[in-house]
């Protein structure tokens, strides 16, 4: 009768835990979805290589996510190979993931005009190339306008002497980089074009950009 009542109570006790967890599993689910994450924005820059871009928008607070990528050019999905022989049309980009309560689109367009050069075309400094030019991809009309107005008033401004060649252009043809291009400045700091080319220009933008700066 013993034996027969442990393996009853047993039979019982597994019944309930699995029923337990098929009744959460839908809450859990809801759990992963966090309603904050729809007011997350996404802004999409070419700056030069996209190692260097990464790597200083990844420090600004609000920012979410940085991805390295290619945009605008004729090809669906190249790859680096492709992107830099200049055929596809693409430039190399970066894809920010950010929250607007934190940081606006007007403030990451800022922090675009100080890192890098917008008046040189298809050309940041070593790295020569229509895949290494000045380009903003907006997403939606909003941005179009808020860039337009940003590169007026800095093309108006001491920042840069010689003109702002900068183009404003819709998002198409978007696709992520290779995995070994992810991450790059994090992942290879002491690479060669990381420590002369990368570290010099964070250093800069740390220094200029204090207050937008995460939290260490």
């Amino acid at each position: 009768m013993n034996k027969r009542y442990t393996l009853l109570l047993a039979g019982i006790l597994i019944f309930a835990a699995c029923n337990s967890k098929a009744q959460k599993t839908p809450s859990m689910q809801e759990e992963n979805i966090q309603p904050s994450d729809t007011t997350l924005q996404e802004a999409t820059f070419g700056a030069g290589c996209f190692w260097c871009v990464e790597a200083i928008f990844e420090e600004v607070k609000g920012v979410k996510s940085v991805v390295a990528g290619y945009a605008g050019g004729q090809e669906k999905n190249p790859t680096y190979r492709q992107v830099s022989s200049g055929s596809t049309g693409h430039a190399e980009v970066t894809r920010i993931v950010y929250d607007p309560s934190v940081v606006s689109y007007e403030q990451l367009l800022e922090v675009l005009w100080h890192t890098h050069n917008p008046t040189t075309k298809n050309r940041q400094g070593a790295d020569v190339g229509p895949q290494y030019r000045s380009v903003i991809f907006y997403h939606n009309d909003d941005q179009k306008i808020i860039a337009e107005k940003s590169l007026k008033k800095t093309d108006q401004s001491d920042l840069w002497e010689d003109p702002i060649v900068t183009e404003i252009e819709p998002i198409t043809n978007y696709s992520r980089a290779e995995n070994y291009h992810q991450n790059y400045y994090e992942n290879n700091p002491n690479a060669g074009y990381c420590t002369v080319v990368i570290a010099p220009k964070l250093k800069k933008f740390r220094k200029e950009f204090s207050h937008m700066l995460k939290d260490s």
